[in-house]
């Protein structure tokens, strides 16, 4: 089974004082995730940033990177409704009536570094179900296992469509540490037949990556997961990306196109 790579170039967090390679303007974001297509990604996934570099719902420039984008190639772009710890859940969740392929769907509320993460319940349900009008594909964020029990709920209440996709985050504080039994714990406790992919934070980025393609999930990279390319050297995505891609080469295992990656990820249609 081939690997889907997803490109994730700007994050919420880092600004260009952290990496002076850090894409924030919907013109740097749309050459970012153009070159990492190039590479081989087959899904960009996106934060957005205002003039300031500061995280923004703000759907003209939402709209205007995801347009840049599209101009340039078929890469399939999942927005993230995470947008950023300062930004209300009432202007996060409307990023899906863009009707991006894919959003990211955090299911609960947590500790996120020295910030708080805020997913309310009655908010959760109500975006999962705008998802499945719309149908864009919920990719759900998992950063512990009891996450992973709230979307179980959520499916339960018939609010998520099958195949459930995850995203499996180690290394936030508040959140799994970014470890190798961690990683095998998540992925055990996943329902049959759900598509994952693993985002390591920080200096355990590379190792889980590997761990995660060898037992046949999808990988991310770029520069929202960690900033270096190794101690002492600030990465940038476009090196990222061919990382995860010779990664998976060295792996034998093979890179997903657009359209298999959008078999894969059973993707519906857009209305």
């Amino acid at each position: 089974m081939s690997a889907v790579i997803t490109v994730a170039p700007t994050g919420p967090i880092a600004t260009t004082a952290d990496n002076p390679n850090l894409p924030t303007q919907p013109h740097e974001i749309a050459d970012a995730v153009f070159e990492a297509y190039q590479a081989g990604a087959t899904v960009a996934h996106l934060h957005l940033r205002d003039e300031e570099q500061r995280p923004t719902a703000n759907l003209d420039v939402a709209k205007r990177t995801m347009d840049l984008i599209q101009q340039r190639c078929p890469i399939l772009i999942q927005l993230s409704t995470g947008v950023g710890l300062s930004v209300s859940f009432e202007d996060r969740e409307k990023m899906v009536e863009l009707k991006p392929r894919m959003a990211t769907l955090n299911p609960c509320s947590m500790s996120f570094g020295m910030g708080e993460f805020l997913n309310p319940p009655k908010g959760v349900r109500r975006l999962a179900a705008r998802m499945r009008e719309l149908n864009v594909k919920p990719e759900l964020e998992i950063y512990d296992t009891g996450h992973l029990d709230a979307c179980m709920k959520l499916y339960d209440e018939g609010l998520l469509p099958d195949p459930l996709q995850f995203s499996i985050v180690l290394g936030v504080q508040g959140g799994a540490a970014a470890t190798p039994d961690n990683l095998l714990l998540m992925v055990r406790r996943l329902p049959p037949g759900a598509i994952w992919q693993v985002i390591a934070v920080g200096r355990n980025n590379l190792q889980l990556t590997a761990i995660a393609l060898a037992l046949g999930g999808n990988a991310r990279a770029g520069l929202e997961d960690t900033l270096t390319l190794r101690k002492g050297v600030a990465a940038t995505n476009i090196e990222l990306v061919k990382r995860a891609v010779q990664l998976a080469k060295d792996l034998e295992v093979p890179i997903s196109t657009v359209e298999e990656a959008e078999k894969r990820l059973q993707l519906p249609k857009q209305l």
